[in-house]
């Protein structure tokens, strides 16, 4: 039996229930040049008790496919956020 993956990233979006969108980045060389170059990457998370909110770090693990999306569950809270997170987008 495989270990299952575990990551650490951000909540972005809690607009959905029991559902969390948490961004993971990772540094990785590019191909070509070299350059050490930061790479994101957006997983929906299953929560089942609605306890992360957007800003706060925390720690997903893999599970099971639970909808067409859902392939990863909140194990833990790392660090709760004071305040919500606003972005502002610029034009």
């Amino acid at each position: 039996m495989g270990k299952r993956k575990e990551f650490v990233g951000k909540v972005i979006s809690d607009k959905m229930q029991k559902t969390r969108v948490v961004s993971i980045m990772r540094l990785a060389k590019h191909p070509k040049y070299g350059r050490i170059v930061k790479k994101y990457n957006k997983y929906k998370v299953h929560d089942e008790a609605n306890i992360a909110k957007a800003g706060d770090i925390v720690r997903i693990e893999e599970t099971r496919p639970l909808s067409k999306d859902k392939r990863f569950r909140i194990q833990q809270v790392v660090k709760k956020t004071s305040e919500p997170l606003i972005e502002i987008k610029e034009e």
